[in-house]
């Protein structure tokens, strides 16, 4: 019993400090993350709502706890990685002068999601769950040389969830339960700043491009850094009804909610006037508190599995989440609009214009237990994506069909279960970004303050991803 504690013990360790440590790279609508569980994987996660295969049902449905009996626990892990570049890009400064440099280069590294659930039967009709996973991240990093660096540079989202759950049963095929994400979430926005605009009401139109140019050959672009850390929580409750013993279905829903990401902004470089430098100007660096808000979405899942043959089980399943409460990605002062930034920006300190629409997951799947230790699994999901009109370079976004295979070897004797999966997204189509700089308080008008300043670009999609999941019933 000892040796099966630090078992478990490392396990929660391990789950946790990974999933600190790698921001993930965004693969589900929005930024949410399909891959919590590679037996679910293993169906592109049809009717996870309604098929409780192990203990990470406390991500999918805690209600499904009610089907497990004694102690279950299952971990793991899934790779992502995504092919995400510009094949063309363009960009004008504020002035109206195109932006010279590359097209940013591949900006997704590979990700590893780690993953952990326990569940325990306390009695015939009350069980309770744990899970540490990561429900949200993403990460984009272009190049240096970026033509759209006055847009965006690095794009950091990294979030882990703890979540006790508890669920009940009437002993009729009835469930219900209840579950609680104690999510922590790191972010960081970066990009360069355009001076030629400030510049131009000082000196000039004419002579701002050359003195801005001779600036950065000199000292190099002003660069904004932002990062910030919260702590929110939602909640999902969730039924579970057995039909018979071939068919149930499951429902679930989650509650929204908001991090604010609180932390500090720093820009380097930033150019102040100086007698002693031969162009006029020279770098400080400026620094304030901010706070980020970012919404997380209401969702509701609905999920069926029904057993065609005694070898062959169908599921199935659709998300409804509502990304549209994402409006705008905004950098707000937390010293009252007086620091040493929003002094001179005004408050909020930046605006990007998301205004994201609600958004539709379906999921088809099945199992073939081919024997009584190994079962082959395929699935296929429809993903739509939540970016509609305003698409930027941070979040290169398009619908996407997911499709994937998996396999399961389960030991009866000793309750082992191992499972693999892999999976690979099409995307519906390259992503075109036509970005503006728009105001706070009009999101669809152009900031005047901005000038000519655009970029566009022509992203090229292509992603797989692989997990493998063991699993332990005591």
């Amino acid at each position: 019993m000892h040796k099966n504690t630090n078992v478990l013990v490392k396990a929660i360790r391990f789950a946790t400090l990974a999933a600190v440590a790698a921001p993930a790279t965004v693969m589900a609508g929005g930024f949410s993350l399909n891959e919590q569980s590679a037996s679910q994987m293993g169906v592109a996660n049809a009717g996870a709502a309604a098929n409780p295969e192990n203990a990470t049902t406390v991500f999918f449905n805690p209600a499904g706890m009610s089907q497990l009996s004694g102690t279950n626990i299952s971990f793991g892990a899934a790779i992502l990685d995504i092919d995400a570049e510009a094949k063309s890009s363009s960009a004008r400064n504020t002035l109206g002068g195109p932006v010279q440099g590359s097209n940013g280069g591949d900006i997704a590294d590979p990700a590893v999601l780690p993953n952990f659930y326990l569940t325990h039967e306390v009695s015939d009709s009350i069980d309770v769950g744990f899970g540490i996973h990561a429900p949200y991240g993403l990460a984009a990093d272009y190049e240096n040389d970026f033509k759209g660096r006055f847009f965006a540079d690095k794009t950091e989202l990294t979030a882990i969830a703890f979540t006790p759950s508890v669920a009940v049963n009437n002993g009729k095929g009835l469930s219900m339960g209840i579950g609680m994400n104690i999510m922590y979430a790191e972010g960081r926005l970066t990009k360069y700043q355009d001076i030629r605009g400030a510049l131009a009401q000082q000196v000039g139109a004419a002579a701002a491009g050359p003195l801005a140019d001779a600036y950065e050959a000199q000292f190099g672009a002003p660069y904004a850094d932002i990062e910030g850390d919260d702590v929110a929580v939602n909640f999902r409750v969730g039924f579970l009804y057995e039909m018979s013993d071939r068919t149930q279905f499951g429902l679930t829903a989650q509650t929204g909610t908001e991090f604010e990401l609180d932390g500090d902004a720093e820009i380097s470089n930033f150019p102040v006037q100086s007698a002693q430098s031969p162009i006029g100007l020279a770098p400080t660096t400026l620094n304030e508190q901010v706070r980020v808000p970012l919404a997380i979405p209401e969702s509701i899942t609905a999920g069926a599995r029904h057993q065609l043959s005694d070898t062959v089980t169908l599921l199935a399943g659709a998300t409804y989440a509502r990304w549209g409460r994402f409006e705008e990605l905004d950098i707000y002062s937390r010293e009252g609009g007086s620091g040493e930034i929003s002094g001179m920006t005004g408050d909020p300190i930046t605006h990007i214009t998301e205004e994201w629409k609600n958004t539709w997951q379906f999921n088809v799947g099945g199992i073939w237990q081919a024997t009584p230790e190994w079962a082959f699994k395929a699935g296929y999901a429809f993903d739509e994506s939540p970016v509609d009109q305003y698409l930027t370079a941070r979040i290169p976004s398009e619908d996407r069909h997911w499709l994937t295979l998996g396999a399961q070897w389960n030991d009866v004797a000793s309750g082992w279960t191992v499972d693999a999966a892999v999976g690979t997204l099409i995307f519906a189509d390259d992503v075109k970004v036509n970005e503006f700089q728009y105001l706070h308080d009009a999101p669809s008008k152009k900031d005047p303050s901005a000038g000519a300043s655009n970029y566009t670009g022509e992203y090229e999609l292509s992603a797989w991803s692989a997990a493998i999941e063991v699993s332990k019933a005591f």
